[in-house]
């Protein structure tokens, strides 16, 4: 092929890319919106200041040394195990030294993150051409 060719294939599909991208990011409707309190929203600078997703993970998105706490809260229901658990850490979590407000927003963050979804989901089905099929709540969406 001749190099215009060449550029232009490189230009097409570099266009086609940032199309497909800008709809697949800008598409709120599988997901809706998170709108997490004033509350949570502290939790989650905790989260991110002290490096939680290095180990932890939200949704599967993070660190593998520790477990997934999308759904935590769901699995303890226990306000004060949770708390305890911030400051004591558990075998590889290190000890922090949260005050009683800091962790409370850490657990108001968990609670409200445990209301947007589960994962894993165990609903999910992939299909034969690879999309995962996911149930959430009462909505079906394909990812």
């Amino acid at each position: 092929m001749k190099p215009k060719k060449y550029l232009f294939i490189l230009l097409l599909l570099s266009t086609l890319f940032l199309v497909y991208n800008f709809f697949i990011y800008t598409d709120s409707s599988a997901y809706g919106n998170v709108h997490l309190s004033e509350k949570a929203i502290r939790g989650e600078n905790l989260w991110l200041k002290n490096n939680c997703n290095s180990c932890h993970q939200i949704y599967g998105l993070g660190g593998y040394l520790g477990p997934d706490l999308t759904n935590a809260y769901s699995f303890r229901k226990n306000d004060n195990y949770l708390k305890a658990m911030f400051n004591s850490g558990i075998k590889t979590m290190p000890k922090f030294d949260f005050n009683e407000s800091e962790k409370e927003e850490l657990l108001q963050f968990l609670k409200e993150i445990d209301q947007t979804g589960h994962y894993p989901s165990t609903n999910a089905k992939i299909k034969p051409n690879g999309w995962v099929e996911i149930q959430y709540k009462n909505d079906v969406h394909e990812n």
